[in-house]
């Protein structure tokens, strides 16, 4: 009996060490600290940098904009003199945006220097230790659009009653350029249009990247236009209707992008200037003041010179057979003897010489004649050959199909 108290009193001794021994579990609420998320643009992260941003104002100089974050007149010049092929400091522009990105440190030193050429290219320039500079673009996406539109008025206020880019007003008037005149569109003409947007990041509109495929519905006859490749090596594009025809001629229909014409070719014309009736013999085109004028076809500059009735003018010769003359303008942007191509600037609408107000007084000649250019019947680009068209024919019908699907607008 003896001996079996010892051992109770053993065994509560045991587990009373072991009751010592417990750890009483606390429930302790840990702090979670958070890693800001990471912000990326133009390749760099940019939490790692100080950063500055803000765009060139008129007056701003690349010596200016880096003094203010204390670079030194001497770094300026290194700078300058070593990028100098791939960036010009000298030909900032007022009104681009740029980034400049600081070390975190006491001194907070410049190291980069980003400057956007245009909403989608840009050039970084190393400016710290190691003086670079490269180019790069911001990633872009493509997304396909379908529209239809009517003419009330005009095809920029069709383009607006759709709440559609007036980048596609240049587009459409570029593609159909040589065989509608947007001059003459009717109340009730109707377009259709497969097309495709770029986008920075995918929601930053970035422009048009092509139209696919239209067709215009110009005084009751349709006017199909589908992009081919027609040459695959340098992947050269063009426009060709339903019957692989070209819609590209030898001429443009007007030297302006888009205006208006205010006087037309005519034997007879009673002169705002001179007070008198006299022949006019070239197609007068009313634009904004400065407006470019581009040369309707490849040729050589003859005159760019000035006289008291023509004002600042340019001559081309095209061939043996066409020459264009382009008068009153504010300013020539060729020399005499210059080489163009069709849709080079040669000029600004101006009001020089005897004119009432700023135009473009656009004359044609054929064969040493001056004659009205909507009356002739000019030369066109090249067809697309008979050994492809089965394959062009191919390529367009789901195109085709594609447009005839899209319902028209109505007024």
């Amino acid at each position: 009996m003896k001996k079996l108290s010892t051992l109770i009193l053993i065994i509560i001794a045991f587990v009373a060490c072991n009751d010592d021994n417990i750890v009483e579990e606390k429930n302790e609420e840990v702090a979670v600290v958070k890693t800001p998320p990471q912000i990326k643009k133009y390749g760099f992260v940019l939490n790692d940098f100080e950063i500055v941003e803000d765009t060139i104002q008129p007056g701003d100089s690349f010596g200016n904009i880096m003094g203010e974050q204390g670079v030194s007149l001497a770094k300026v010049y290194e700078i300058s003199d070593k990028v100098k092929d791939t960036f010009n400091p000298a030909r900032i522009v007022a009104g681009k945006k740029y980034m400049i990105l600081k070390a975190r440190d006491s001194a907070q030193t410049p190291q980069f220097f980003v400057y956007e050429d245009n909403k989608i290219d840009y050039t970084v320039v190393g400016i710290g230790d190691e003086i670079t500079a490269y180019k790069k673009q911001r990633p872009v996406s493509v997304k396909k659009r379908e529209v239809s539109g009517v003419i009330t008025s005009s095809l920029s206020e069709a383009m607006q009653d759709q709440g559609l880019s007036n980048l596609l007003v240049y587009e459409l008037s570029n593609i159909y350029q040589w065989s509608i005149d947007f001059f003459r569109l009717q109340k009730g003409d109707q377009f259709k249009m497969v097309y495709h947007e770029k986008y920075i990041d995918d929601t930053i509109f970035a422009g048009i990247d092509r139209v696919e495929a239209a067709v215009f519905n110009h005084s009751d006859k349709p006017f199909y236009a589908f992009q081919y490749e027609t040459d695959s090596i340098t992947n050269k594009s063009s426009y060709y209707d339903d019957e692989a025809k070209a819609l590209q001629s030898f001429f443009l229909k007007a030297p302006l992008d888009y205006s208006r014409i205010s006087s037309r070719y005519s034997k007879r014309r009673y002169h705002p200037v001179q007070k008198r009736w006299k022949a006019h013999l070239g197609t007068d085109y009313a634009a904004a003041h400065g407006t470019p004028i581009v040369s309707t076809a490849d040729g050589t500059v003859i005159a760019a010179s000035y006289t008291s009735g023509n004002g600042n003018y340019v001559k081309v010769r095209h061939n043996s057979k066409y020459t264009t003359q382009y008068l009153h303008m504010t300013k020539r942007n060729v020399r005499n003897g210059q080489a163009v191509k069709q849709g080079d600037v040669i000029g600004f609408v101006g009001s020089t010489g005897l004119a009432t107000g700023p135009h473009v007084c656009y004359r044609f000649w054929v064969n040493g004649k001056q004659v009205d250019p909507y009356r002739q019947n000019l030369p066109t680009a090249k067809h697309i050959e008979d050994a492809r068209k089965e394959e062009y024919y191919a390529y367009i019908e789901p195109l085709k199909r594609q447009l005839e699907n899209i319902p028209y607008k109505n007024i």
